[in-house]
């Protein structure tokens, strides 16, 4: 029986996927829920997994845009699975040894005279010279065509000035087809550029209370968690959904002439894949625990890292959270996740000396920038929430914790 393996829906409102890779090779036997494939959607990359167990044949190439519906290959489910001995190669017979052939010596080609030269081969006349010395050009590098190869007014009119020579190393270059994961993912950054009143507020946090949270507490958290790591992230999302919730224009979103609020948290968190950047979503973050928090951006950046990200996880999303620190990044302007309204940005650590009381210490420090959509945030509510983030960031246990971190942390 010969299946044929249409390409499913990967979700609401996707026609169309590309063939990213294919897994296997035309011919290949395959089992039964075997990853044949790993197709693009403009969301997300999944794979696609066989749907008997048979000989498969190709319908479909690398690169290639398919409809959600369309054959992309066939397996015969009747086909016997090949025993893993490989059949002996045949014996091939030996070449006749044949008599070597006597070349005839090639004739040389006559070789072109030299050009003749002379002291004028090279020189400029003095109109020439003139003009050369403006233009800053060596008159080695231009070839006259006056007498003898002398240098004319004419030559070093039309003379230009050397972009440089190459020096032997490598020049070459590559030309690969954006994937469609990428394409819109450009697509809809520059959306966010053209289509929204886009602007950025910045403001500094001192890393410091949380550093001694964590310090005092990381390791007996890892113990009482299965290995779950308290991170900066669930300092982070816990100032940021307090932050929404003193501020709620920062948690609305316009759709056409119409604002929409809403009374959850759901934080879409920037993570790094295989396929580039994906921003799966912490549902109901308000509600989650630091545990809580930290167990599911650890469980969604590996299904991000193993390519398993679903277009389920990176559907919805209220507010955007990215960690541009992890890469080195000490200031940026974060581009709105559209159709949300606003995106905190994280940056890296770095010691500074700051005034606390008057005095001059020596304390972590990290910027942090809010981009928001300017046509429903204003600025006094888009300052109030960084600082309220800011606040609480330097006040975690009061404000983060409830006054009680040990109790907070579930130790």
């Amino acid at each position: 029986m010969i299946l044929e393996m249409k390409v499913p829906s990967p979700g609401e409102s996707i026609t169309e996927v590309e063939i990213a890779t294919w897994l296997v090779k035309d011919g290949d036997y395959v089992e039964k829920d075997q990853a044949i494939a790993e197709v693009d959607s403009d969301k997300a990359t999944l794979e696609l997994p066989a749907e008997a167990a048979g000989i498969i044949t190709l319908k479909a190439e690398e690169g290639d845009a398919v409809k959600v519906g369309q054959v992309v290959c066939l397996i015969d489910t009747d086909a016997a699975k090949p025993s893993g001995a490989a059949a002996p190669a045949e014996k091939k017979e030996e070449p006749k040894a044949e008599a070597p052939k006597v070349e005839e010596p090639k004739k040389e080609e006559p070789k072109a005279a030299p050009a003749a030269t002379s002291y004028a081969t090279g020189s400029a006349s003095p109109a020439a010279k003139k003009i050369l010395d403006e233009k800053n050009i060596d008159p080695a590098a231009v070839s006259g065509t006056g007498k003898d190869g002398r240098i004319t007014k004419d030559d070093a009119v039309n003379a230009t000035p050397s972009m440089g020579t190459p020096t032997g190393g490598n020049r070459g270059s590559q030309r690969t087809k954006l994937s469609m994961l990428r394409r819109k993912v450009a697509e809809r950054l520059v959306a966010a550029k053209n289509e929204t009143a886009m602007l950025t507020t910045f403001n500094e946090v001192n890393m410091t209370p949380i550093n001694k949270v964590r310090n005092e507490f990381k390791d007996a958290f890892k113990a009482k968690h299965g290995g779950v790591t308290l991170g900066y992230m669930s300092f982070f999302t816990k100032a940021v959904t307090r932050a929404l919730q003193l501020f709620p224009d920062v948690n609305s979103m316009i759709d056409g002439d119409q604002k929409i609020s809403y009374d959850f948290c759901d934080i879409s968190v920037a993570v790094s894949g295989p396929k580039g950047l994906m921003v799966p979503v912490v549902r109901n973050a308000e509600n989650l625990t630091f545990r809580g928090i930290e167990a599911e951006i650890k469980r969604l950046a590996i299904r991000a890292r193993d390519g398993q990200i679903t277009v389920d996880d990176m559907t919805g999303g209220t507010f955007t959270i990215s960690n541009g620190g992890v890469f080195g990044s000490m200031l940026s302007t974060p581009i709105i996740n559209p159709p949300q309204s606003g995106i905190l940005g994280m940056h890296n650590i770095i010691e500074r000396p700051i005034a606390v009381n008057g005095q001059v210490e020596i304390h972590p420090m990290m910027y942090v920038a809010l981009s928001y959509d300017h046509r429903i945030i204003d600025g006094r509510e888009s300052v109030g929430f960084l600082v309220a983030v800011k606040e609480g960031l330097e006040n975690p246990v009061e404000l983060l914790m409830g006054g009680d971190a040990k109790k907070a942390l579930e130790l």
